[in-house]
């Protein structure tokens, strides 16, 4: 890169503060009406910039990174996962690839323990009843739901924010299992009073509720196929905040239509900004707009890190969020 100030490109709005410092550090350019960009205007900014920053929604596919301009050097993303990003063609090219790791952890936690409570005992039901007009006061039978206190909770992805949610869920009572490529360091599994499943299959079969915490891979696509929710008991919850694409979603919502499934709370989408229309009429689902990790706070921490990466490669280093692969 060269040793005047780099040519930045932000594919949407950030928050004020971040796009000020930016503009400060960077010949940066700006998505001033906050409209995401098509394909053909992604593949146009990487023509034209030397970094581009963009979010979790711009697909960064290979067709488009085959047409990038030979000054492009740094994709700085704002957002924690990659999958919208082909790194392996990034990588051919001499791209580098940065993310946004580690803040947006508290937040997520937050946000999947808030729906874990509020799906077992029914409060987006109960907050509609009310709404609706339709409630006719207290009465010993109805908006009956289930405690958490004593349950089961299989975490899938025990890494920052699946551990964040363990912390959160020992508190509430609950025992703690989880699946994940490879065990925990003990002293975390022990800190934690978490088991460990070599078995997916077998962690499934056994948990009360699904907690979702692992990155979009292909290996980890429909993780939670049709199949794999039928192992599911019928009084079973699941929540996802990690990515839509874990769960094959039509097999979900049949499971859940049929009763094989209790009730699930979702953050993503398979085809976000698409909604499955089956969903959409379910009472026993919560659907959220993708906002786990919609706080101030994280979304400030998040470009702080973004500027960080950008400042450190122009001078010349490694970025300390620079991506080199994704696991589960």
């Amino acid at each position: 890169m060269t040793t005047k100030r780099p040519s930045v490109i932000i594919t949407r709005r950030l928050p004020d503060v971040i796009e000020t410092r930016m503009m400060e550090l960077f010949d940066c350019r700006l998505n001033e009406d906050d409209t995401p960009m098509s394909h053909g205007g992604l593949v146009q900014a990487m023509q034209e910039s030397e970094v581009l920053v963009p979010t979790v929604t711009d697909r960064i596919d290979a067709a488009a990174l085959s047409q990038a301009g030979p000054n492009l050097k740094l994709i700085a993303s704002f957002g924690t996962g990659v999958d919208h990003i082909d790194l392996k063609t990034a990588r051919q090219r001499g791209i580098t690839v940065t993310n946004t790791p580690g803040v947006l952890t508290e937040d997520t936690a937050d946000m999947t323990m808030a729906m874990l409570l509020a799906l077992p005992r029914r409060l987006s039901e109960g907050e509609r009843l009310v709404r609706s007009g339709n409630w006719q006061g207290w009465s010993p039978t109805s908006m009956q739901g289930h405690r958490i206190w004593g349950k089961r909770l299989g975490i899938i992805g025990m890494g920052r924010i699946g551990q964040a949610v363990a912390r959160r869920a020992k508190g509430f009572g609950l025992s703690v299992h989880y699946h994940n490529r490879r065990k925990v360091h003990p002293d975390i599994e022990a800190e934690l009073e978490a088991t460990y499943w070599e078995s997916l299959d077998q962690m499934l079969s056994r948990m009360d509720i699904i907690s979702v915490h692992c990155p979009h891979t292909p290996a980890t696509y429909h993780l939670l196929s049709a199949r794999r929710l039928k192992l599911l008991h019928d009084l079973a919850y699941i929540v996802n905040t990690s990515r839509g694409e874990v769960i094959d979603e039509n097999a979900l919502a049949r499971g859940l239509g049929a009763g094989e499934i209790a009730g699930a709370a979702l953050d993503v989408f398979e085809h976000e900004p698409a909604i499955n229309p089956k969903l959409l009429k379910m009472e026993n689902v919560i659907l959220l707009p993708h906002m786990g990790s919609a706080t101030i706070e994280g979304r400030i921490a998040m470009g702080e890190k973004v500027i960080i990466n950008i400042k450190t490669f122009a001078d010349g280093h490694t970025p300390p969020d620079r991506v080199i692969e994704t696991m589960f």
